[in-house]
């Protein structure tokens, strides 16, 4: 078994696809309108409209309804992103942080709520530092 992707359902994928193409520098990859690839060398963040939802189970997901799951991306520097999204990204639910178990990690919201965490490792600052 390989795990493959997490899939967000949205009703704007233009936008979200967009937002991550910002948030990663990472190009979106699209099969079709309804559905684009973030994909990176490790995993493969897919984001696909409300219109594929029936082809799966009619009412399975709902856009802007995720409460429980992090979307979380490794990255060399954590306050460099940071500045870079100041202003891109409307909901910073933390600022850069050292977390207790030592990564640094910045946390908030896409534009459908969804909570995304962009860290570094407590390692790699060490090394960096």
């Amino acid at each position: 078994m390989r795990f493959a992707s997490v899939r967000v359902i949205t009703d704007d994928v233009a936008r979200l696809a967009g937002f991550y193409e910002r948030a990663t520098g990472v190009p979106a990859h699209w099969a079709n309108p309804e559905f684009a690839e973030i994909r990176t060398a490790s995993a493969t963040l897919a984001i696909a409209g409300t219109r594929t939802v029936p082809l799966f189970a009619p009412g399975a997901a709902h856009p802007r309804d995720n409460r429980s799951v992090i979307v979380e991306f490794l990255v060399d520097d954590v306050d460099a992103v940071h500045r870079n999204l100041a202003g891109v990204v409307e909901d910073f639910v933390n600022e850069p942080t050292t977390m207790p178990w030592g990564n640094r990690s910045l946390l908030f919201r896409d534009p459908d709520g969804n909570l995304v965490n962009f860290f570094t490792p407590a390692a790699v600052e060490k090394l960096a530092g």
